[in-house]
């Protein structure tokens, strides 16, 4: 795969906050000036690329590895879920407590390994939409640099991304004691206003310029509304009712890579 190399050679990266990430007017570019910048897709993972979200089916494959009797506490997530929907639970402590019910207090680090690899293989096994991975290449072989943006962890994100041979991620940071992973997120959950702030530290730490930019942001639900209208092209991808209204109001472009 053909990638642009940045002036730092970062893999991943999370942060708190960021100048770089204060509201500012997204830089309209011509397609000679296109040409001419440092040209990056982004991509949202769960229902863009893939068929279904992964945080769920990622718990539960990871306890049927680890402890199977934790599957008969499956019921148990969906008051979770509930809560997070009543706005009684934050996203980020939905999370933390699913991963608490599903996998335990710690997790050493080649457990989380080995399974996150596994995961990762049952998701290239027909979890991606076919479009989706040729618009990955399609991308590639333009010259542009592909990075995934995701609310998913990072410690199983990375390993889906080798799978489409991306290298760079930002995603939710684990929390990590003594090799083990815990239940508690580090920093922000990477979605909503937070994705776009991360987003925004991850290349501002390439040492180039924003304004030297062309972003392509794909995604498929509303949520990622603060770094659609931060990109410099956004595309909408197997969209939600209400994205599919907003994009339709703002021209931009749509993709459906469930009937692709």
């Amino acid at each position: 795969m053909t990638m642009i190399p940045f002036q730092y050679g970062m893999r991943r990266y999370s942060s708190r906050g960021s100048n770089a990430s204060k509201s500012r007017p997204s830089p309209k570019f011509n397609s000679s000036e296109v040409r001419e910048s440092i040209r990056i897709s982004i991509f949202d993972l769960d229902r863009t690329l893939t068929k279904r979200p992964t945080y769920s089916l990622f718990l539960i494959h990871a306890a049927w590895r680890i402890a199977p009797w934790r599957i008969i506490l499956i019921p148990l997530l969906l008051p979770y879920a509930i809560g997070y929907f009543l706005k009684f639970l934050s996203r980020k402590r939905m999370k933390e407590a699913m991963h608490m019910l599903m996998l335990g207090r710690h997790l050493d680090s080649e457990s989380v390994r080995d399974i996150a690899e596994a995961f990762a293989d049952r998701v290239s096994s027909g979890g991606f939409f076919p479009a989706a991975v040729s618009r990955i290449r399609k991308e590639a072989h333009s010259g542009r640099r592909i990075i995934i943006a995701t609310a998913a962890p990072v410690f199983y994100a990375t390993s889906i991304a080798r799978r489409l041979e991306i290298k760079d991620v930002v995603g939710t940071l684990g929390t990590w004691r003594k090799n083990q992973l815990c239940p508690e997120i580090s920093g922000e959950n990477c979605h909503g206003a937070e994705k776009r702030r991360q987003v925004a530290n991850f290349l501002s730490k390439t040492g180039i310029a924003r304004d030297h930019m062309h972003v392509r942001f794909f995604s498929d639900d509303m949520s990622d509304l603060p770094t659609f209208e931060w990109a410099d092209e956004a595309i909408a991808v197997n969209p939600s009712a209400g994205l599919l209204r907003l994009a339709q109001q703002r021209e931009w472009k749509i993709l459906d890579w469930r009937t692709a």
